[in-house]
C-alpha cells in the first residue's frame, strides 16, 4: 500500500469496496470484490478477491484474514499460496448486496430455499 495514512480496524461488515487485499509481506494480491458470509447472523466466511493482473476471482477464507481496516484487508498469506486458493464461483454462494454472499446449503433448490421435506419429518 503505498498509502502511509493512519488505519482503523474495522469489522467484516464494513469491509471498504475494491480495497487492497495484502499477503503476509504487504504485497498487494488484489481488490476486494465481494464479501463471503451472512450479514444477518454476523458469519464471516472470507472475501473474494480479484487478482492483480485482474484475471482470476478467488476466495480467502475467513481464517486467513487476521486483520481489517479502513485501507485494507490483510491476510497471513505467503505470495506462493494464492496460486493454491479456492476460485470464486457463484453457483455456491447466494447474493445478498455488497453487505456478504452466504454459502449455499448443499440441498438448497436453485431459488435458495430448503427443499420440500419427503414424508413429513420435522425440519431441524
Amino acid at each position: 500500500m503505498a498509502d502511509n495514512e493512519e488505519e482503523t480496524p474495522v469489522s467484516w461488515l464494513a469491509v471498504p469496496y475494491k480495497c487492497d487485499v495484502l499477503n503476509k509481506t504487504g504485497d498487494t494480491i488484489g481488490t476486494a470484490e465481494s464479501l463471503l458470509g451472512d450479514e444477518n447472523a454476523d458469519i464471516f466466511h472470507g472475501i473474494v478477491v480479484k487478482t492483480a493482473h485482474g484475471d482470476r476471482y478467488l476466495e480467502v477464507p475467513a481464517t486467513r484474514i487476521p486483520r481489517i481496516t479502513t485501507k485494507a484487508v490483510y491476510t497471513d498469506l505467503a505470495a506462493s499460496e494464492v496460486d493454491s486458493l479456492e476460485p470464486y464461483t457463484e453457483q455456491k454462494w447466494e447474493h445478498i448486496g455488497w453487505g456478504g454472499l452466504f454459502r449455499r446449503h448443499p440441498m438448497w433448490t436453485e431459488e435458495g430455499k430448503p427443499p420440500p421435506i419427503i414424508g413429513g419429518g420435522a425440519r431441524r
